[in-house]
């Protein structure tokens, strides 16, 4: 017979400052240790991904995700968001948050991070995160941009802070 042990994450109280700093210490750590990804110009994912790793390290307390789709146990979705509604998705639209800092299982939502590569002239993104806020109640929203190809490798004034963005 198999035992099975449930680990339960603790919840743990973290200031807003707190919050952006472990992001920016997360950020960093993605710049030094993944400069090929961002240099070669790398799909979004693979270079959320790793951001997500990082992110895991600093916040042992909460499971963080990628492309996460459950709202507790149901589909995730913003019924604000004007995107077509396929007929499999009659109640608002299905998303896929870039990387989510919460708790599995439950309606525990702490962070939303949506990315976005510096040659992506998309900015639909930050209206999705407010209303991730709003609708799926996430305590703190951010905006991060990802410097790609020649952007990457010419830019020596590099500002971890200019190019990470709390949406409110």
């Amino acid at each position: 017979m198999i035992e099975r042990i449930v680990i339960q994450k603790q919840k743990e109280i973290l200031s807003q400052e707190d919050i952006r700093n472990r992001i920016e210490i997360a950020y960093t750590e993605l710049i030094e240790k993944d400069q090929y990804l961002l240099e070669v110009d790398a799909n979004e994912r693979s270079i959320t991904h790793r951001l997500a790793i990082y992110l895991e390290e600093l916040f042992p307390k909460y499971d963080v995700d990628c492309e996460y789709n459950r709202n507790g146990i149901d589909p995730k979705k913003l019924n604000r968001l004007k995107k077509p509604i396929y007929s499999d998705d009659t109640f608002g639209t299905t998303v896929y948050p870039d990387v989510i800092i919460h708790h599995r299982g439950k309606k525990e939502n702490l962070i939303v991070i949506e990315a976005k590569k510096t040659t992506s002239g998309d900015n639909s993104d930050k209206e999705k995160l407010r209303i991730y806020k709003k609708e799926l109640l996430y305590k703190f929203a951010y905006f991060v941009r990802l410097p790609v190809g020649k952007k990457f490798k010419n830019d020596k004034s590099f500002s971890v802070q200019s190019f990470i963005e709390e949406i409110y």
